[in-house]
């Protein structure tokens, strides 16, 4: 299973209403401090947000993925949206 399966995997126990993970690594092979993890831009929409600040957001979904990080994962990037925040 790729990594981008199983963090796919363990976010849907948020109830992601859109879920979309971006794979960035190509850009940041080889810099200072990369032990030779994955960078990810994750952009999630979830009711389990709603009513949370971004902190909280955030944590819900390191939480989910903390033992992937920082060997499996190196770097994210989070968009954590509730289902009722405005666009």
């Amino acid at each position: 299973m790729s990594l981008a399966n199983e963090i796919t995997r363990r976010l849907q126990s948020l109830a992601p209403t859109t879920l979309e993970i971006i794979d960035e690594s190509a850009m940041h092979a080889g810099h200072a401090g990369n032990g030779g993890g994955a960078h990810f831009k994750l952009k999630l929409t979830s009711s389990h947000f709603c009513n949370k600040s971004q902190i909280i957001r955030h944590r819900l979904i390191y939480e989910v993925l903390a033992d992937l990080i920082p060997k499996q994962i190196h770097a994210l990037s989070i968009e954590a949206r509730a289902t009722d925040d405005p666009h």
